[in-house]
């Protein structure tokens, strides 16, 4: 079975086809040992980037697919492919309009429509983003590293402690803009589901739900995505 490879911001994302369905894994970067000394990407079916990689490792340019290859009507080619993919994918599971929230580095909002049409998004900093940039842009708020921040029913809702007030205020800032967009597309009388995806997506999802969301949660839809747009090549 062939493997996949997202190449994101900030981290590598793999799928394997397996017989039940895919096995998806994630590194913080390339692999350090080539999988075949003729040929380290013999087993590499497609892959898609979003983010760089060394041009040492020569991955395959004829199995990379780009956003030219996502059959979503009206995708300008400076579309992130992510995003392209996550929506494609949504839109044709759901057979549905969509918004997808992808929380990365970056959170992304994409629309698609009923018929397959990328309809435009918003792209705000993503909640790991949002605390660095506090610590990097201020001189006295701490450095905060994402996987030990604090769930949100364990935060008080207006903490003492600054760290505290950090993860909060940049969650809530987080599943606000998540919410003002569905706001705006139902305002709008446009009629679509809620798709939440990426790496914080577990941490975004209660206080979603909390708010009345109730978005169909898909951590690895973009690699589902390009599992699914490779299988048409």
């Amino acid at each position: 079975m062939g493997r996949l490879l997202l190449v994101g911001n900030s981290r590598w994302h793999w799928a394997e086809r397996q017989t039940d369905g895919l096995r998806v894994w994630h590194e913080s970067g390339p692999p350090a040992h080539p999988t075949s000394a003729t040929d380290p990407w013999a087993d590499l079916e497609a892959w898609a980037c979003v983010g760089s990689w060394p041009a040492e490792l020569a991955l395959p340019p004829a199995r990379r697919l780009g956003v030219e290859a996502v059959p979503l009507r009206g995708s300008p080619p400076w579309l992130g492919i992510d995003r392209a993919l996550a929506g494609w994918q949504a839109w044709r599971l759901q057979g549905a309009g969509v918004l997808v929230a992808d929380a990365g580095t970056c959170l992304s909002l994409t629309w698609i429509d009923a018929a397959g049409g990328f309809r435009g998004g918003r792209l705000s900093a993503g909640f790991g983003l949002q605390l660095r940039s506090l610590h990097g842009a201020t001189a006295q708020l701490p450095r905060l590293g994402v996987a030990a921040a604090a769930e949100d029913s364990a935060c008080e809702p207006w903490p003492m402690a600054t760290a505290e007030a950090m993860q909060r205020g940049c969650l809530k800032a987080c599943v606000a803009a998540v919410q003002q967009g569905c706001t705006d597309l139902a305002a709008s009388g446009e009629r679509c589901r809620l798709w939440l995806t990426g790496g914080d997506s577990e941490r975004l999802l209660p206080p979603l739900q909390a708010a009345g969301l109730e978005p169909v949660h898909a951590p690895d839809l973009v690699l589902e995505g390009l599992a699914a747009l490779a299988g048409l090549s």
